[in-house]
């Protein structure tokens, strides 16, 4: 059964086969079927009718895109599963969310991250939670830098509980920012690749941009902000509470945490995170999303990490 298609240039080919034809083996694994590419034509080495249609919307899904986006490793899975597992026609990697300081476009890698940014869009609080690797914290910071771009917020105020990872941290020199930085780099690496640098420095010294660790939330009401509470699992109840009290006028809220990687040395059903949406869970104005392992985007093989670390 062959697929034919015409009128792409060369660099639209070459990225929809991929470099030594990457992707056409990664293909041939989705579908565990062999897979010839010649002339402009994909050649499906099977005869069953219904794999080929489902292998013929996939592909044509992949070339809508060759012209405007990198066909990869996670953009072939993650087309893959929403074109041959869901039922839904939402096309989720052609609505550009925000563009970075040097013009990139940033567009939702899977579909559960599309449903997370119209979550936060008709939410004034959403929780989101999942593994490690399914972009919530670097989602969550650039939907607060867009909000704060076309004037919706008037700040950003960024936190996360200072617990340590299994490892004590307390003997690091210098003054308590130098001490607490450590744990604030993941949200200050997706400001600067959204902000750059310099910007994001700038933003900083005005205090329109605020990162800070959870104890410094106390007794603030924060109105016309977007506020982002990240690694919320290590929270205690009481701390989420704090911060969730927080939230003001025209303001926005993401608490963001994976269930999976709770640090605090309590029962596992004490975290604030949890009590919170299970306390919660039905309010209206309050989203709720969860990323699974199909949604990691980083190396193919943090996915399978996980996978088996999860494995009882």
């Amino acid at each position: 059964m062959e697929f034919r298609f015409e009128g792409l240039d060369q660099d639209s080919i070459k990225n929809i086969v991929g470099v030594n034809d990457s992707n056409i083996t990664l293909l041939e694994e989705l579908y565990d079927c062999g897979i010839v590419y010649r002339d402009s034509c994909f050649k499906l080495l099977s005869d069953d009718e219904e794999l080929f249609s489902k292998f013929s919307r996939h592909l044509n899904y992949i070339i809508s895109h060759a012209d405007s986006h990198v066909i990869d490793y996670d953009f072939i899975k993650q087309s893959f599963m929403h074109i041959n597992e869901t039922d839904e026609d939402e096309d989720f990697h052609s609505e550009i969310i925000a563009y970075s300081f040097n013009g990139k476009p940033y567009h939702c890698k899977t579909a559960n991250q599309l449903r997370f940014v119209k979550a936060v869009r008709k939410n004034d609080l959403v929780f989101c939670y999942g593994p490690a690797g399914t972009g919530k914290t670097f989602l969550a910071v650039l939907l607060a830098v867009n909000a704060f771009k076309k004037g919706v917020v008037k700040k950003i105020v960024i936190t996360r509980p200072a617990v340590e990872a299994g490892e004590s941290l307390g003997f690091l020199p210098g003054d308590l920012k130098e001490k607490i930085d450590p744990y604030l780099m993941p949200i200050y690496d997706a400001l600067d690749a959204i902000l750059g640098s310099e910007q994001k420095l700038k933003l900083i010294e005005k205090g329109l941009i605020e990162v800070m660790p959870l104890a410094y939330m106390r007794g603030r009401t924060l109105d016309e902000a977007f506020v982002i509470l990240d690694e919320a699992q290590n929270t205690t109840d009481k701390q989420m509470l704090m911060f969730l009290t927080r939230l003001g006028f025209n303001s926005k809220m993401i608490v963001n945490g994976d269930i999976t990687q709770i640090d605090l040395n309590l029962n596992r059903n004490r975290s604030g995170l949890v009590i919170a949406m299970e306390k919660l869970k039905g309010v209206k104005g309050i989203g709720f999303m969860e990323f699974g392992n199909s949604d990691v985007v980083r190396n193919p093989l943090v996915q399978i990490i996980i996978e088996k670390f999860n494995v009882d």
